[in-house]
């Protein structure tokens, strides 16, 4: 008699489990009515709750559902993961969003490795959601009390963290945002993987070069050593991974990195931001063109193409210049004074910038044509006509050249050793850094 009871009850609930996770609201609604307590049913096993089954298939009206009737968000299974670590281990970022909005804690760990929402979006390569776990982590109490930074570079119980999780398994997008926001590319890790190897190990072991340019590209050091004393070139030699070796190998030039006078400008606009990241990108693919291709490394500069273009430029192409390098369109525009310029020479004269070896402090980069602060970069915007008489767009950009010309004739002497973009030297090189280089992350 019991037993027909229990068999009954068990079919009831495996029904909806099956609702919930085909997103049968119908369904669900009609089992949640009949008992409000199945909420806080498991599944035998893995003591699964309907939260955690409607995160990992996806299920946000379903989620919505439950949250209404429950309203904790955090629930455990059987290894202490919560419906929201499920959701970015699947990559559904829309649950992520609504657990988020529910109050879900994302500082829990999990009893299998010590890992956190964050781990498992890094390591399962969800980039939009480690992103939304990133901002809402921004304005979480719980970051308040913790610390930002501390929460991206939080590790498991085998000493990895997301970062190194993300390298490791070739997820470069994931690499680049984790980098954006401070997490440490020297890191060492304590029993995941090698002892000791720090991402630019994992990245050399697995293979990715897109992986190691990023982590190149934010002051990863060449030289650093395992718990066996082994450089990541050496890895990437034994797993014949043979570009990155290349890239890795300490005897080859070193690579551009994010310049640190960008941390002074407080309000850098995204777009312009992009640009930038672009430029520094499209700089270093030039280089490693030289590189791979085993010739000797020239200093000519990287936003030179080897299509052919034609010299002979329209006037109103002319007119676009930027009047630095005379070679790429004016992009970004100082927003205080109007100047405008190319990325690669905004990059180039914030890595140019030096601190004063007596204080060690970064001096803010300053406009090369009116000599001011530099506080605010922008995207150049192209202007509309109006009817009343407005300066059409090439009388508009001539006579902002000729401005910058003219204000900053004098400027321009201070740039006669500035030298090309392809000219700067980073800490990405592997090499001691010098106690007045500033092109690490900012």
């Amino acid at each position: 008699m019991g037993q027909g009871v229990s068999c009954s009850r068990s079919s009831y609930e495996h029904e909806f489990f099956t609702a919930v996770q085909s997103g049968d609201l119908e369904l669900v609604e009609l089992a949640l009515r009949r008992d409000p307590e199945m909420v806080f049913q498991t599944t035998i096993y893995d003591r699964l709750s309907a939260l955690h089954i409607a995160a990992a298939n996806g299920r946000v009206e379903v989620i919505c559902m439950i949250l209404d009737q429950s309203g904790n968000p955090d629930l455990l299974n059987r290894h202490k993961q919560t419906p929201l670590m499920l959701a970015a281990m699947h990559g559904k970022v829309a649950c992520v969003h609504k657990l988020l909005q529910a109050g879900a804690n994302i500082l829990m760990f999990d009893s299998l490795h010590g890992r956190t929402c964050l781990h498992y979006a890094a390591y399962y390569g969800h980039s939009d959601c480690l992103q939304v776990i990133l901002d809402a982590a921004r304005s979480s109490p719980v970051t308040d009390s913790w610390g930002f930074t501390r929460f991206v570079n939080v590790r498991d119980d085998t000493g990895a963290t997301p970062l190194h999780l993300a390298a490791r398994h070739r997820r470069p997008n994931c690499v680049h945002i984790l980098l954006e926001n401070g997490a440490l590319s020297c890191a060492s890790t304590g029993g995941y993987g090698f002892p000791g190897s720090t991402p630019l190990h994992f990245a050399a072991r697995g293979g990715c070069l897109d992986c190691v340019r990023e982590l190149l590209v934010w002051g990863a050091d060449r030289l650093q050593r395992d718990s066996s004393g082994r450089i990541p070139f050496m890895i990437a030699l034994k797993k014949k991974h043979g570009r990155c070796a290349t890239l890795l190998n300490p005897s080859s030039p070193g690579p551009l990195v994010w310049p640190s006078p960008l941390k002074f400008i407080s309000e850098l606009d995204q777009e312009a931001k992009l640009l930038l990241e672009a430029a520094l990108m499209e700089a270093n693919r030039e280089r490693e063109k030289s590189i791979l291709k085993g010739a000797a490394y020239s200093v000519q500069s990287p936003i030179h193409s080897d299509d052919g273009t034609d010299d002979n430029v329209s006037e109103t192409s002319e007119s676009e210049l930027c009047c630095i390098c005379f070679d790429q369109v004016c992009t970004i525009e100082v927003q205080a004074c109007g100047h405008q310029m190319c990325a690669h020479c905004i990059l180039s004269l914030c890595c140019h910038n030096k601190p004063d070896p007596t204080t060690l402090c970064v001096p803010a980069p300053l406009c090369p044509f009116c000599r001011s602060d530099i506080a605010r970069l922008v995207v150049v915007k192209t202007k509309t006509l109006d009817d009343g008489g407005a300066d059409t767009p090439s009388r508009s950009r001539r006579s902002r050249r000729s401005r910058n010309l003219s204000e900053g004739s004098n400027s321009f002497k201070g740039l006669s050793t500035l030298g090309s973009f392809t000219k700067m030297t980073g800490r990405g090189s592997g090499l001691k850094a010098d106690s007045s280089d500033t092109t690490d992350k900012p």
